[in-house]
């Protein structure tokens, strides 16, 4: 269950004053804010954690890695949890190995 997200409207002027405050509303409380100026939305804020996912989802590369993975879930295409952690384990064992340790 999702809940709806919190978006307040707050004219620019009003959020210059408030800055911090409005900051921290967003970052703690994951809320969004739309700016506007004389009534018109101008910008949106967002926590930083959410716009890095939104820019990530921007990339092409990783949208058609997304849609292949889909794909092969589609074809029933899925591996077993414990073998793949174990894979992944051990390949961060193999570099620790060849990484050299500094004095």
């Amino acid at each position: 269950m999702s809940t709806k997200p919190v978006i307040y409207r707050l004219p620019l002027t009003r959020a210059r004053v408030n800055l911090g405050a409005v900051v921290r509303r967003v970052h703690l409380m994951k809320e969004y804010v739309i700016l506007e100026k004389d009534g018109i939305p101008i910008a949106g804020m967002m926590d930083i954690d959410e716009f890095e996912d939104y820019l990530e989802l921007k990339d092409t590369r990783l949208k058609a890695q997304i849609a292949g993975g889909r794909t092969a879930y589609g074809r029933g295409d899925v591996r077993d949890a414990r073998e793949f952690l174990s894979e992944l384990q051990a390949e961060v064992d193999r570099k620790k190995r060849r990484t050299p340790r500094r004095p």
